[in-house]
């Protein structure tokens, strides 16, 4: 990550890097609004080629893939809405706080709408939350065929744990007849823990359990594999909550909470508009790596 985001700052040079401490270090924003970094709009190729190898370094291959799935569909909502909007793939935008590499604490965040992937580095060690991925058209069909669906695994299996669980299970699970408006955290810098809800985990038959564990898998396995096992929680410590209908194609929502680990996905807009996000509420934005070296260090 230190040489990826010190190669990209060498091509692109001021405003970045931004002090550790700037105010828009800890910031989420999935949304189509200006953002604090450098647009790759305005970059030159090797610049924006640094860009994406940066975001490599916090994506497991297939992530990665859905990330620039994502980055790419900008120009087909363009289309779809009769290009009033002037929406496009270079609309993402990156920023660096701190000199990487060095022993001081600094992050790099990578965003723009439907993509949010933030990390920090402290004592040689990686904090990776947020991740934000949504998907506007979440599915691009011909006929009967799937053209695009970058968020399929999030979807799929979902739809095959909440198929195992059993009557008593489900009405555990199910929490609403409707979902949210939108994922429950939000956009705020701290991800507030949300009150308990649905079924735990440890009462689940072993096939749904099973399919929690995939479930949780899948979030965490956007991340290299070292940072995803540094994060996978015990079981007993999660639970698994549904809101909306119970078939693909129209709005509903899910999410896993654990001690530190909150999972949101919510489809909405017909059923074809989805955001999920991976957030950790006490360790966010390196919270946690932070604490340890203030206290290591001061």
């Amino acid at each position: 990550m230190a040489a990826a985001a010190g190669e990209f700052l060498a091509l692109v040079g001021p405003p970045l890097p931004y002090p550790f401490e700037d105010s828009g270090r800890r910031w989420i924003e999935y949304r189509p609004h200006t953002r604090p970094g450098v647009s790759l709009a305005t970059l030159e190729v090797p610049a924006r080629k640094a860009a994406f190898r940066l975001l490599a370094t916090g994506l497991s291959p297939h992530a990665y893939a859905q990330a620039l799935s994502i980055v790419s569909l900008e120009e087909v909502l363009d289309r779809s809405e009769g290009f009033a909007r002037g929406r496009h793939l270079n609309d993402y935008w990156v920023s660096v706080f701190g000199t990487p590499g060095s022993s001081a604490p600094w992050s790099w965040r990578f965003e723009g709408h439907h993509l949010s992937v933030s990390m920090t580095v402290a004592g040689g060690l990686v904090s990776p939350a947020p991740v934000f991925f949504g998907a506007n058209p979440a599915r691009v069909s011909y006929g009967a065929h799937t053209v695009s669906r970058p968020l399929a695994p999030e979807e799929d299996v979902a739809f095959a744990l909440l198929a195992a669980l059993s009557p008593t299970e489900r009405s555990l699970a199910v929490v609403s007849e409707a979902p949210p408006p939108d994922i429950e955290s939000g956009v705020s810098p701290v991800a507030v823990p949300l009150s308990p809800a649905g079924i735990s985990a440890t009462v689940l038959n072993p096939a749904a359990g099973a399919l929690l564990a995939a479930l949780v898998g899948v979030y965490l396995d956007r991340l290299p594999a070292s940072l995803a096992e540094e994060l996978s929680p015990g079981l007993e410590e999660l639970r698994f909550a549904w809101a909306g209908p119970d078939r693909p194609g129209v709005p509903y929502y899910y999410r896993l909470q654990g001690a530190d680990l909150l999972i949101e996905y919510d489809n909405t807009a017909g059923g074809n508009h989805a955001h999920t996000v991976l957030r950790r509420p006490s360790a966010d934005f390196g919270a946690d790596l932070l604490a340890e070296h203030r206290s290591a260090y001061h």
